[in-house]
């Protein structure tokens, strides 16, 4: 509860409890009708306020500053307040005087004073509102509704010394704009509520912080810390062509109007398209500074000039979109031309004005070395001094060479899970590894070899086209955050990627079937204690050498992160298998139709295609049904590893088939026709029948057509191994006439086959057809619409033209009437004149004066006529003919 204070002068204040040093003052009068509606009033005249330019400042300040998108907002300002706070105490009636009212429109112009730069957009809008408030509390004022002391602008403290930002530190803060990846900016981090770039010219909670000597939990003044350590990023290594650019984008910020503001924030970003669809539809080639900066970074542009054309785009779109007196279309035309002045004094520099730091020679085009060329983008394995095991995965941003002819690349790492602090909890893929914040510069004689890594969406579809099968291919799912030690999930891949190759993709080998990879728990496990707690403080990661990855990371029984997922179900046991039945023998397939199933009824023939397909080169299986034995050692050990299902396990392997075939050889589930042997238990057909699809199996049959003859796809097991199944299992597949059990190796489907090695079976026919009969019924039903439309069209011209023949007709009915109506309201008019000048005698007058006025219209006429015919006498008389018959002087004397 506040409590009174006495001052020196004896007047009581009372003591805010939100912000001791701000004190109102209690001896106000109680609030009256007119006061609050003078309230509302100002409320509204700024809501609804905007200057010459359609802006309104108001804008901003509407609500509170979303926390999840600038923590450290409510770290620098702790009396946050947004006109949202006055509409629902003026609401709610909460205002104990008028002096509260005028306080908090002063407590947001101080908050956004304080937290923002005097270059900032809010800083202006801030500085607009105060003058609108305090023009309207003059006002009311004037009306003697308050008193000029209540209407007087608190004091709420001195705003943060304006501190000049030098060169160096204004190009670092441009190159942080510029050059951070977007990992850290753009993604969204479920623990922090998604973390967004901090706008530039905002105050750091840090500069605060050095100005108010705030001390740190330790008690020692954060000033006297040092530099907090940044995250890492990649060294500026700039052509001086894209020195030259950068200068130009660098000036051209500079540059203020007559109001105070930076004229190139008109121009950093694009009009929202939901608001203003109207631009993009007169505006044919929108960009704005964040385009032109992006295309920068991602190396778009091929000299200054190329550059200066996108400028000259900008600034044209704004001047014919806006009018001339407007304060965009002024910005515009000034910008316009300090950018080509600008721009014309960058390429008179030489080139060597242009050295990066450190005597750095941008190598754009990558580095030859050891008969190899290493560019940006490319995946590496670097050398690794804390463990010669584990080489360091890391991808190039940046190639240069030094002063004395060294040639370097700077790399982003990638951390292993053992190198990482991780709750307890955590899994990972196999060969996982999470993107770090670590851009070191290492030697190009570091890099060992290539590797690459995937994002995990893609990881289980395929491998990379051109990667040997020797080469490491990894997985990345998060991103590690080494100041907190938080995995967080990557939503954008191309955010992770240096800019020059973020609009690159790579082509894939596809596997055959999307492959599922089961994470695994964490590698650090065994380092648990026994007697850890939730509370026990995380640990550090233990490093070694200077420029390499931690030795070991660290792992604790704290909660769950929010964004972490619950680990996997551990996998039951299966159910115990049923002892095998005694040893019988296996005769061949049974000889039973089933056409429903298979297009070659012949058995014989089914099984030597089956052989062929699986490599074998034995001799072919002969019509009297040649026993098939099984290898007894190999199928007794599949025996309890196969499913359930009876249904064959497909695997698919990547290598060629060997072409010869043996009995010793244990890669195949058959071996050649031999002395039937016996088995103790009778397995489903194992590996071997998923290694190929149907077309492979037709292609490696010589002079075989794969559409008119197609190896086996259905087949059963003999009547002795089909009794082996439990009957409660056989009725959950299905069987033929006999009950037998029905196996598969492909799907039933007629399926084209690929018409390019290692790309994936097409659609069946049946699909196929059935989509080509849509295709056509749409393209049907689409010229029927479309004539209809046309005949619809033409019944409307129809309609519009009789529409418009009628209105005329009646336009020149209603035209004939209304000259009628005048004629004979003209006449009654002319009867009421004579009426009134000549009383009785009118008619007699009214007939004399038309009879006058007769003989005076024809005898107009009749002169009329005469002059006419004189006039065309004269005419005629000055005309000399031609047409005659006689001779021309020019006839008979040469002269003329």
């Amino acid at each position: 509860m506040a409590t009174p204070v006495e001052t020196g002068a004896g007047t009581p204040v009372i003591e805010s409890t939100e912000n001791d040093a701000i004190h109102v003052k209690a001896e106000y009068p109680l609030m009256t009708d007119d006061q609050w509606r003078a309230m509302r009033t100002v409320i509204e005249f700024v809501v609804n306020f905007k200057d010459s330019d359609g802006h309104d400042p108001s804008k901003i300040f509407h609500k509170k500053v979303n926390k999840r998108s600038l923590p450290d907002y409510y770290e620098v300002i702790k009396e946050p307040v947004a006109l949202s706070t006055l509409k629902a105490k003026l609401l709610n009636r909460e205002y104990k005087n008028f002096a509260e009212y005028v306080r908090d429109w002063a407590l947001i112009v101080h908050n956004a004073q304080t937290y923002n730069r005097p270059d900032a957009g809010a800083y202006v809008d801030a500085l607009a509102i105060k003058g609108l408030v305090e023009s309207e509390l003059k006002k009311i004022v004037d009306k003697n509704i308050i008193t000029p002391e209540i209407a007087s602008w608190p004091d709420l403290g001195e705003l943060p010394p304006l501190e000049a930002i030098p060169a160096d530190e204004e190009e670092d803060d441009e190159d942080e704009d510029d050059e951070d990846d977007e990992d850290d900016d753009v993604e969204e981090s479920e623990e922090e509520g998604g973390r967004k770039k901090r706008k530039r010219g905002q105050r750091s909670s840090a500069a605060i912080a050095k100005r108010e000597g705030i001390k740190d939990e330790g008690g020692q003044k954060m000033s006297d810390l040092g530099m907090k350590k940044k995250r890492g990023r990649p060294p500026k290594v700039d052509t001086p062509m894209e020195a030259r650019i950068k200068n130009v984008l660098k000036a051209i910020r500079k540059p203020k109007n007559e109001n105070g503001q930076i004229m190139i924030h008109h121009f950093e970003k694009l009009p929202d398209k939901a608001t203003m669809p109207e631009y993009y539809v007169e505006i044919r080639e929108p960009i704005a500074i964040e385009l032109i900066k992006r295309k920068q970074k991602r190396k778009k542009y091929q000299s200054v000039d190329h550059f200066v054309r996108d400028i000259d785009t900008m600034f044209n779109n704004a001047k014919s979109y806006n009018q001339d007196e407007s304060q965009i279309y002024k910005d515009a035309l000034y910008l316009q031309g300090e950018a080509h002045k600008f721009a014309e004094e960058q390429k008179k520099r030489p080139d060597s004005d242009f050295v990066m730091e450190e005597g750095r020679i941008p190598l754009p085009n990558g580095i030859l070395h050891n008969n190899e060329l290493w560019q940006v983008g490319d995946w590496v394995h670097l050398q690794n001094a804390n463990d010669v095991t584990k080489p360091i995965v890391a991808q190039i941003y940046r190639t240069w060479q030094d002063t004395e002819g060294q040639k370097w690349i700077n790399a982003c790492w990638y951390y292993r899970p053992e190198q990482t602090v991780h709750q307890y909890e955590k899994h990972f893929f196999p060969d996982e590894v999470v993107k770090t914040g670590q851009y070191r510069d290492h030697h190009i004689d570091e890099i060992i070899d290539r590797c690459f890594v995937m994002f995990f969406t893609r990881y289980s579809r395929g491998r990379p086209k051109g990667i040997p099968a020797d080469r490491e291919v990894y997985v990345c799912e998060a991103r590690y955050n080494e100041e907190k030690h938080k995995l967080n999930k990557i939503k954008t891949w191309a955010s992770c990627l240096p800019d020059e190759v973020r609009e690159k993709d790579y082509e894939m080998d596809l596997f055959d079937s999307l492959r599922k990879v089961k994470k695994v728990p964490s590698p650090l496990l065994h380092m648990l204690k026994d007697d850890a707690e939730e509370t026990d403080e995380i640990p550090k990661p233990r490093w070694g050498a200077d420029n390499a990855p931690p030795i070991v990371g660290g792992i604790y029984k704290g909660p769950r992160d929010e964004n972490q997922s619950p680990p996997p179900e551990p996998t039951p046991t299966p159910p115990p298998q049923p002892p095998p039945p005694p040893p019988r023998q296996i005769s061949n397939m049974s000889n039973h139709n089933e056409s429903n199933y298979r297009r070659n009824s012949d058995l014989n023939i089914a099984m030597e295609e089956a052989g062929r397909a699986f490599g074998s080169t034995s001799t072919p299986v002969a019509n009297n049904h040649a026993p098939i034995s099984y290898n007894q050692t190999q199928n007794t050990q599949q025996y309890h590893q196969q499913s359930v299902s009876p249904a064959p396990v497909q695997y698919h392997q990547h290598g060629q088939q060997s072409a010869s075939y043996t009995s010793q050889n244990h890669s195949s589930s058959f071996v050649p026709p031999q002395t039937p042997s016996h088995m103790s238990h009778y397995p489903a057909p194992q590996d071997r029948y998923g290694q190929q699809n149907v077309s492979n199996r037709a292609q490696n049959l010589p002079g075989t057509n794969p559409v008119a003859q197609r190896p086996v796809e259905v087949y059963n097991l003999s009547d002795s191994a089909n009794a082996a199944i439990p009957d409660d299992i056989r009725e959950q597949f299905q069987r033929d006439e006999q009950g037998h059990v029905l196996f598969f190796t492909t799907p039933p489907l007629d399926v084209l086959p690929p018409t390019k090695k290692g790309e994936a079976l097409g659609h069946t026919v049946k699909y196929l057809a059935a989509k080509l009969r849509r295709n056509h019924k749409m393209k049907i039903k689409r010229k029927a619409e479309e004539a209809e439309k046309q005949t619809d069209e033409v019944q409307r011209k129809k309609r519009k033209l009789e529409e418009d023949i009628r209105i005329a007709e009646d336009l020149e009915s209603l035209e004939t009437k209304a000259l009628k109506a005048f004629i004979r309201q003209m006449d009654e008019g002319t009867d009421l004149i004579y009426k009134r000048e000549y009383g009785d005698r009118w008619q007699e007058v009214k007939t004399f004066e038309t009879q006058r006025l007769k003989r005076a219209q024809e005898e107009a006429q009749e002169l009329k006529m005469l002059l006419e015919a004189n006039e065309k006498k004269r005419a005629q008389a000055a005309t000399i003919s031609f047409r005659s018959n006689g001779p021309f002087l020019d006839d008979i004397d040469p002269r003329y």
